[in-house]
C-alpha cells in the first residue's frame, strides 16, 4: 500500500513503515529504552530525508513516552523533583541544539551532521555497553563473586547547590541533573531521539537513583524534551508530517507493550549485550549509507519494490495546507495527537490490568 507524504514529499509503503515501527517499538519495550536511535536511521534508510526523519520520530517518541510515563505515575515509580531539574536543563539544551541544527541546515550540511552524530554516539555507547554486558555475562557464567561499592564518586559529585531528593533518597548537587538535561536536550534536537540511552545510565551511575525509579523518570523527562523538539521543528521548518506520525505511532505503541512482556523473562546482562550489538550495527549501517552507498541510483536502501506511483490524497492536501497556512495550530495539533494516543493507550492498559488482577468473588453455595 503506497502513499505519498505531503510534507516530506516522498512515497512510502504503509505496511513496511508499520512493520518497522512495530519492530522498533518491540525492541524499545524489550530493552527498556526509547527507540529513536533505531527508528530515525531506519526512516533515513527508507528514503525519508534526515531533517524529516528527526522531527517525525521525535513526535512519535512523545506518544510512546507519555503512555509509559503515565503508567509509572500510576505505580508511583518516578521522581518528579529530579525530573523537573533535568527538564529545565533539557529545554536549555534543546534550544542550543535547535540553533546548531539551524546553522548546519543553513550551510547545507545538516544531513552529514545527523549521520556523523549517529555514527559516533552509537559506536561509543555501544562499545561501552558491549564491554560491560560481556563482562557481566562472564561473571554470571563462571559464578565469580564480586564486591560492589555502596557509592562511586566522581568529580561531578563535588559540585555546589546540594539538594535532598526524598523519593530517590539521594543528597545531590542540583547542577548534576541540570547538566544531564542540557546534554540530553542537545542530543535530542540533533538526532531526534528521546535521550533515554544517555539518561538511564547517568541516572543510575552518576545521580545514584534507585533502578525502579529510573525508567519512569526518564520517560517523564522525555515527554517535555521531545515535545519541545517537535514543536520547534513544526514552527521553524514545517517538517512534521502527520500522515507519517500516525503510522509510526500505531506501530510503535503496539510493539512496546509486547516487548515489555518478553523483556521481563530475560536477564539484564543479556539485554545489555544485545542492545550494544544493535547499536553498533545501526552505526555501521549509517556509515555505509553516508559514505559508501552509490546514491546516483536514487533508490532507498530499505524499501519494497513497486511500480505504483502514489498521488497526494485529500487528507494529504489538508495536512499540507494546514502546515503552510497555520504552522502554530499545526504544531500544537501534532503535540495533542501524540499525547492523546499515549494517554489513551496507557488508560486502556490500566483498565485491562485492573480487570485481570481484580479478586474473583466466589458465589455462595446454594443451601
Amino acid at each position: 500500500m503506497e502513499v505519498f507524504l505531503p510534507i516530506a514529499e516522498v512515497q512510502i509503503n504503509v505496511i513496511l513503515i508499520l512493520f518497522v515501527s512495530y519492530s522498533v517499538g518491540f525492541l524499545s519495550g524489550l530493552f527498556g529504552v526509547g527507540g529513536g536511535f533505531l527508528m530515525t536511521p531506519l526512516l533515513i534508510f527508507m528514503g525519508i530525508p534526515p531533517i524529516y526523519a528527526v522531527a517525525n520520530e521525535a513526535n512519535n517518541i512523545l506518544a510512546s513516552s507519555s503512555s509509559g510515563a503515565l503508567t509509572h505515575w500510576f505505580k508511583k515509580t518516578l521522581d518528579i523533583k529530579i525530573g523537573w531539574l533535568i527538564i529545565t536543563g533539557g529545554l536549555a539544551g534543546t534550544f542550543i541544539g535547535i540553533l546548531t541544527f539551524s546553522y548546519f541546515k543553513g550551510i547545507g550540511k545538516i544531513d552529514i551532521v545527523i549521520a556523523l552524530a549517529y555514527m559516533y554516539v552509537l559506536a561509543i555507547i555501544g562499545s561501552f555497553m558491549l564491554r560491560d554486558g560481556l563482562k557481566e555475562l562472564n561473571i554470571f557464567k563462571n559464578k565469580i563473586p564480586i564486591k560492589k561499592k555502596l557509592h562511586t564518586h566522581y568529580w561531578i559529585h563535588g559540585l555546589p547547590f546540594r539538594m535532598r531528593f526524598k523519593t530517590s533518597k539521594v543528597y545531590e548537587s542540583a547542577l548534576v541533573p541540570l547538566l544531564l538535561g542540557v546534554i540530553v536536550g542537545f542530543v535530542s534536537a540533533i538526532m531526534g531521539v528521546g535521550g533515554a540511552f544517555l539518561m538511564v545510565p547517568a541516572m543510575i551511575y552518576i545521580i545514584g537513583m534507585p533502578t525502579k525509579l529510573v525508567p519512569g523518570t526518564s520517560l517523564f523527562v522525555t515527554i517535555f524534551v521531545t515535545g519541545f523538539v517537535t514543536i520547534s521543528h513544526a514552527f521553524t521548518y514545517q517538517t512534521i508530517d502527520l500522515m507519517l506520525v500516525l503510522i509510526l505511532i500505531t506501530g510503535s505503541i503496539a510493539g512496546v507493550h509486547v516487548g515489555q512482556k518478553i523483556g521481563q523473562r530475560l536477564q539484564g546482562s543479556q539485554l545489555k549485550a544485545l542492545l550494544a550489538v544493535l547499536m553498533l550495527s545501526i552505526g555501521l549501517l549509517m556509515a555505509y549509507e553516508t559514505f559508501f552507498k552509490n546514491k546516483e541510483s536514487g533508490k532507498a536502501s530499505l524499501t519494497l519494490p513497486t511500480n505504483k506511483i502514489a498521488e497526494i490524497s485529500d487528507f494529504g492536501n489538508t495536512i499540507y495546507n494546514l502546515s503552510n497556512n497555520y504552522p502554530i495550530v499545526y504544531g500544537i495539533l501534532s503535540i495533542f495527537i501524540a499525547l492523546f494516543f499515549g494517554v489513551a493507550v496507557s488508560y486502556i492498559r490500566r483498565q485491562i490490568s485492573k480487570r485481570i488482577n481484580a479478586p474473583k468473588t466466589i458465589p455462595p453455595k446454594a443451601i
